[in-house]
């Protein structure tokens, strides 16, 4: 008999009359008021507006929500197209299944349409908001729990996680709480990025890069932990060469970023030092790499990090 546990939810939904409350979305859309929240707060210490940062997230989270679905579908795809089961059960987000590099890769497509829109340089914003994307993992990975998914292998560790469902495929018991154990790496990556990104005043998108790569590292034996279904290629899962892949690119664009273009932009949305001024629209000119002397230096770094210390 286990003396400590971590017990799961006995249901993910809450129904408030017709409506069902359902704890994935929940954490989804608590993450993304995080991610902007902090991104915020980081943009205006690099000298941008307020509120560019929710303008670009209404392009960059539906791109991502989109991307994160259908990396999870095509590469999970045995779940809603082999015998037996539905092809509908496809665009059922809220019962899960989000792919963080679809979703990455998506969302920053969407970044990239608004950032464009407002003459902004997308390895700035990215820059921004990289420590907020990793919180808002951390937060989102609870989605997991409620609905009992995405756990290791079995273990009576204290801080195991009960599941108690006995559908598709699960056995009830106490297994390696993967979900929190990524949950508190995002946090860990979180703070790294902060703390570099004051230390070394990074800038070109190589904050976001710092982000990528810490991910990986960690996904990658979380991801080696896990139990669940999965594609394998030489016998490791499809995840791990993923993230093995996506780390090697995201340093090697760290290391190639830092000799061509050291530093950070001195300027990340033009025309914010003048609160008159309108914002930036398709085909300004001066919204390439912001190199003009302006505001958002380094000078402004200290502050940046002292507000995104007290999230």
């Amino acid at each position: 008999m286990e003396l400590a546990y971590i017990p799961s939810p006995s249901r993910g939904v809450i129904h408030l009359g017709p409506i069902p409350l359902r704890g994935y979305a929940f954490c989804i859309i608590i993450g993304v008021f995080v991610a902007v929240w902090l991104g915020n707060k980081r943009w205006i210490a690099r000298g941008g507006r307020a509120g560019t940062v929710a303008d670009i997230a209404v392009w960059a989270v539906p791109f991502g929500l989109v991307g994160g679905r259908l990396y999870h579908v095509i590469t999970d795809y045995q779940l809603y197209f082999s015998e037996g089961r539905d092809w509908v059960d496809a665009f059922k987000i809220w019962e899960g299944g989000l792919g963080i590099w679809g979703a990455i890769a998506f969302g920053g497509l969407g970044a990239w349409i608004g950032c464009r829109r407002r003459g902004i340089p997308l390895p700035a914003y990215a820059d921004a908001v990289a420590p907020g994307i990793a919180l808002a993992q951390a937060i989102g990975r609870w989605g997991n729990w409620f609905n009992q998914e995405l756990y290791g292998k079995a273990t009576d560790l204290p801080w195991a996680v009960e599941i108690t469902s006995s559908s598709d495929g699960r056995v009830p018991g106490t297994y390696h709480p993967t979900f929190l154990y990524e949950s508190l790496w995002c946090i860990g990556v979180a703070l790294l990025v902060i703390w570099a990104d004051r230390k070394f005043t990074l800038g070109h998108g190589r904050a976001f890069a710092l982000y990528v790569a810490a991910y990986c590292a960690g996904r990658f034996w979380i991801e080696y932990m896990r139990v669940d279904e999965a594609h394998e290629i030489l016998g490791l899962r499809l995840n791990n060469w993923t993230a093995l892949v996506v780390f090697l690119l995201a340093v090697l664009y760290i290391v190639l970023s830092a000799r061509k273009r050291p530093g950070r932009e001195a300027v990340v949305e033009p025309g914010a030092a003048d609160p008159d001024a309108p914002a930036g629209k398709d085909g300004d000119e001066g919204e390439g790499d912001g190199e003009q002397a302006g505001a958002g230096s380094s000078a402004d770094v200290p502050d940046e990090a002292g507000s995104a210390k007290k999230s």
